[in-house]
C-alpha cells in the first residue's frame, strides 16, 4: 500500500468533526482533484448505535456526491471515527466496503489527546 498525503486543512477538518462528537462515530466523504484531497463533506451518522457503528445518511451521501460533481471533484475517500478504539478497521467496516476503489480512513484518539488518521 502506498502512502497518501492528506493536506493539513483536510486533516484538521476530519479531526475537528471527530472531536465535536467525541462519544460517537462520525462519518463523511472527501473529494479530490487529480488525486489531491480537496474538500470534506461530513455526513450524518444515522446508525441506531452511533457509539460503536456508523451508517451514512443516504440523502446526505447523495447530496455530497452531487456537490462533488458540481465542483468537478471526484470521490477520494470515505472517513469515519472510532471514538473508543484504534484507527484499525473492524470486521464490520471490512464487510461494508461499498466503494472498493476509494480510500477508507479511520480517525481515532491517541494517548495524550492527539487524533490519528489511518
Amino acid at each position: 500500500m502506498r502512502a497518501v498525503r492528506i493536506p493539513l486543512a483536510v486533516a484538521k477538518q476530519i479531526t475537528a468533526h471527530a472531536r465535536q462528537h467525541a462519544d460517537e462515530e462520525v462519518c463523511g466523504l472527501i473529494s479530490s482533484v487529480h488525486q489531491v484531497p480537496m474538500h470534506v463533506y461530513p455526513v450524518a451518522n444515522v446508525s441506531n448505535d452511533r457509539t460503536h457503528l456508523f451508517d451514512m445518511d443516504p440523502a446526505g451521501q447523495i447530496d455530497a456526491l452531487r456537490q462533488m460533481r458540481e465542483r468537478g471533484h471526484e470521490l477520494f475517500a470515505i472517513y469515519h471515527s472510532h471514538p473508543h478504539g484504534r484507527a484499525v478497521p473492524s470486521a464490520r467496516d471490512l464487510e461494508h466496503v461499498g466503494y472498493p476503489d476509494v480510500l477508507y480512513l479511520i480517525v481515532a484518539p491517541e494517548s495524550g489527546g492527539a487524533m490519528q488518521i489511518k
